[in-house]
């Protein structure tokens, strides 16, 4: 019995018994190091992708791998410990981990992602690849906000201000 849902935890010998008893899913949290305030640290942005992919792994018997932890902020340069691809780098990165993932046997291929402007590199570089995929191999990608109920959307995602305030 598998330890483990991080695929950089097992080994190939556990990941083959995987591959071969489980429907082949493979997720993969995406992210950024970037500020969050005073308050938050830089790794945010992947270590919440993160976290739900470990939860959704164990409800779905899918394996989560290592995190893209850089993404494409080239709009927050002036803070420190900011880093970040460029967006031609990016595509590329998405686009071998894609081609390498589904060559070693995955078949549903996620990219859960936690940056809102890496998703649409991450779904370009998808595009990119679709066709060099093995047979029967597929990518998506979403945003894990995307799961989030209407309300909970508004909540999360929205800007309310509260002018009753004083």
């Amino acid at each position: 019995m598998r330890q483990s849902v991080f695929l950089d935890e097992l080994t190939d010998s556990d990941v083959a018994e995987h591959l071969a008893d489980e429907p082949s899913t493979v997720l993969v949290p995406t992210g950024s190091t970037e500020q969050h305030g005073a308050h938050g640290p830089l790794g945010t942005d992947v270590t919440i992708p993160r976290e739900v992919c470990r939860r959704v792994a164990q409800t779905k018997a899918a394996l989560v791998a290592p995190p893209v932890p850089y993404g494409i902020s080239q709009g927050h340069k002036g803070f420190k410990g900011l880093a970040y691809l460029s967006v031609d780098i990016y595509l590329k990165v998405i686009e071998d981990l894609v081609l390498s993932l589904a060559e070693s046997g995955f078949r549903r291929i996620v990219f859960i992602n936690g940056r809102y402007t890496n998703y649409p590199a991450i779904n370009l570089a998808l595009l990119n690849c679709s066709s060099r995929l093995s047979d029967g191999a597929e990518a998506f990608a979403l945003s894990y906000w995307d799961a989030l109920p209407p309300d909970e959307q508004e909540e999360y995602l929205g800007i309310k201000l509260d002018c009753t305030r004083t």
